[in-house]
C-alpha cells in the first residue's frame, strides 16, 4: 500500500464578499481534489487544542498522529532540527524572525521578504553585538532564523509559562502589547531592543532603502522551547515516511519523526514555488517509501498578505501541479490512499492563524465512499466523521 498526504497550509478559511460568499476553497477550480472527495470521505479535524497556539507546530504535530498535549514543546527546537543543530537538554531554540515595525505597527512580518544572504549578514552582526551569554544567532532562510540559548553556560531563564507572539499574527497591527512576557521576557525583549539601533544604519538596510524596499528594523523573538522527544513515526505506525517541503518546521518535524527528506530546486515556501516540480519529486518517492507528503505554504503565505484571489490561484495550482499528477500514479500502483487536509485554519479577513476544524479528504483502498461531491469546509461541516482530537486522524488515514 502507498500513502500520499498533501497538505495545503492553512487553506481553511470562512466565507468572503469578495469571492461571492465562498471559502476560498469553494472559489477555487479544483477537480482533483473533489475527485478525492467523490471516491472517498470528507471529514473534518481539530489540529490544535484550545488551550495551545494555533500555529503550523501545534497543528502538523496533530496532523501527523502526535498528541500535542505530550510532544508539543515550541517551534523552534523544530526548525533548529531542520539545521541540524544539536540541542542539549539545557538548551533553548527561539525562533528570530527579522521585521519590520514602523510606528509601533508590524508593517511586515517577513521584513518585506528579505533574501537570505541579507538576513545572514545582518544575523552576523546580532552574534557579534549580543551573542554573549551561551547566545548563538543561526541564519535560516530568508526571515526564518533562530537564536539558541546554551544553558551549559549559564541556566536559562526560560519556563514553559514564557510567552511570545508569533510575528504573522500582528500583520497591520500594533506590537505594543504583545512583546514577549513572563521567565525570562526581559532578556528576549533587550535582544529586540538592541537590535533596532543595530539594524538603523546598517548596510543591508541602507541598499534595501535604496532599492524602495523595506527594511528589517529589528528581531522578533517567539517561538522558544526545547527539543521534543518524538517517537518514531515508524514505530507509532508502521510506515515509513518522506516530507517534500520548503519550511524548516517541517523538514525539522522530519527529522524528529524519522522520515527521509527531499529537497526540490525551487520550492521556495512562498507563491512563487514551483508546484510542478513538487509534484514530480513526490511521484519519484513513491518507489522508495511507504509515505510521500507534500507541504505548501503558499496559501499560508496569500492569507497572511490578505490576498483572496492569490489563495485561490495557489489552491488551484496544488490541484492541478501536485494533487493531480500524483493521485493518477497513485492508481497505476495499485493499492494506494491519499489524504488532503492543512494544519489549520488562516483566515484572510485577520491574517493569521486560527482554532477550529479543517476538512480533509480521503480516499483510496479500504476507504468506502460517502454521499460527498466536493471538498470544502461546509462538505466537512455536514459530515458525521469528525476528529475532536486531531492527532487520531493519522491512525485512521494509515489503517
Amino acid at each position: 500500500m502507498k500513502y500520499a498526504i498533501v497538505i495545503p497550509d492553512g487553506c481553511a478559511d470562512e466565507p468572503l464578499a469578495e469571492l461571492g460568499g465562498k471559502t476560498p476553497l469553494r472559489a477555487a477550480k479544483k477537480p482533483a481534489m473533489d475527485e478525492i472527495a467523490r471516491l472517498g470521505v470528507v471529514g473534518r479535524s481539530n489540529n490544535v487544542p484550545a488551550h495551545l497556539p494555533p500555529g503550523s507546530d501545534v497543528a502538523n504535530l496533530s496532523l501527523f498522529g502526535y498528541d500535542p498535549n505530550k510532544y508539543f514543546t515550541g517551534r523552534a527546537p523544530l526548525e533548529a532540527a531542520a539545521q541540524g543543530i544539536q540541542l542539549s537538554p539545557e538548551d533553548w531554540a527561539i525562533r528570530c524572525n527579522l521585521v519590520t515595525i514602523e510606528n509601533q505597527v508590524m508593517r511586515s512580518f517577513t521584513a518585506d521578504h528579505v533574501s537570505t544572504p541579507e538576513a545572514a549578514a545582518l544575523l552576523q552582526t546580532c552574534q557579534q553585538e549580543m551573542g554573549a551569554g551561551g547566545l548563538e544567532f543561526i541564519p535560516g532562510v530568508s526571515y526564518r532564523n533562530l537564536v539558541i540559548h546554551r544553558g551549559a553556560k549559564q541556566p536559562a531563564p526560560f519556563t514553559r509559562d514564557t510567552r511570545a507572539t508569533p510575528p504573522h499574527d500582528l500583520t497591520d497591527k500594533s506590537v505594543a502589547d504583545d512583546f514577549p512576557r513572563g521567565p525570562g521576557s526581559d532578556l528576549l525583549n533587550d535582544l529586540m531592543g538592541r537590535s533596532v539601533s543595530l539594524f538603523a544604519e546598517h548596510p543591508v538596510n541602507m541598499a534595501r532603502k535604496s532599492a524602495g524596499k523595506m527594511p528589517a528594523t529589528n528581531i522578533w523573538l517567539w517561538g522558544l522551547g526545547k527539543t521534543p522527544s518524538l517517537t518514531p513515526f515508524h514505530t507509532l505506525h508502521g510506515k515509513r515516511g518522506a516530507m517534500i517541503t520548503a519550511v524548516d518546521l517541517l523538514r525539522g518535524l522530519a527529522a524528529l519523526i524519522g522520515w527521509q527528506r527531499i529537497e526540490v530546486p525551487g520550492a521556495t515556501g512562498y507563491l512563487d514555488t514551483d508546484y510542478a516540480a513538487k509534484g514530480r519529486y513526490a511521484i519519484e518517492a513513491l518507489d522508495s517509501t511507504d509515505i510521500v507528503c507534500v507541504h505548501v505554504e503558499a496559501t499560508d503565505e496569500a492569507s497572511h498578505e490578505g490576498r483572496a484571489d492569490a489563495k485561490v490561484k495557489a489552491l488551484e495550482e496544488i490541484d492541478a501541479k501536485i494533487v493531480a499528477p500524483l493521485h493518477e500514479a497513485l492508481k497505476k500502483r495499485g493499492d494506494y490512499r491519499i489524504l488532503v487536509s492543512p494544519d489549520h485554519p488562516t483566515f484572510l479577513r485577520t491574517k493569521t492563524h486560527s482554532h477550529g476544524f479543517v476538512p480533509f479528504a480521503i480516499c483510496g483502498n479500504g476507504v468506502t465512499a460517502d454521499s460527498a461531491s466536493t471538498y470544502d469546509e461546509v462538505t466537512a461541516g455536514k459530515t458525521s466523521l469528525s476528529f475532536e482530537e486531531g492527532w487520531k486522524l493519522m491512525g485512521y488515514f494509515v489503517k
